[in-house]
């Protein structure tokens, strides 16, 4: 048992702390901004009493998927390139269509 768990020890030593430098810190950054877009609509869901995706969902996805886009071209992993570059395209599109929504229901008002 104490094999397995010094192996276990001396992993987590070289994934978590000899590999530790500002892309790793950008990329813990990135992971809350997700995590941030999921509470943000799941507290919204909760108030509102039905699900619901808040602004903020959209902003932190964006926020989230622009650093993990530059963390994955540091790590020049294309998987993880093609993955967040595609969604950051349906990011920006969900923005410029809430923003559209709010022009044409403003100029209705007009």
């Amino acid at each position: 048992m104490s094999a397995t768990f010094s192996h276990l020890v001396g992993w987590f030593d070289k994934v978590f702390i000899d590999q530790f430098d500002a892309w790793v810190l950008l990329g813990f950054v990135a992971q809350a901004f997700f995590t941030m877009r999921f509470l943000v609509q799941w507290i919204a869901s909760e108030r509102a009493k039905r699900s619901v995706v808040p602004i903020a969902f959209w902003f932190f996805s964006l926020g989230g998927g622009a650093l993990l886009f530059l963390y994955a071209i540091k790590r020049q992993d294309p998987v993880f390139i093609a993955g967040q570059g595609l969604g950051l395209l349906i990011y920006v599109r969900n923005l410029w269509l809430i923003a559209k929504e709010k022009r044409a229901s403003m100029n209705k008002v007009d």
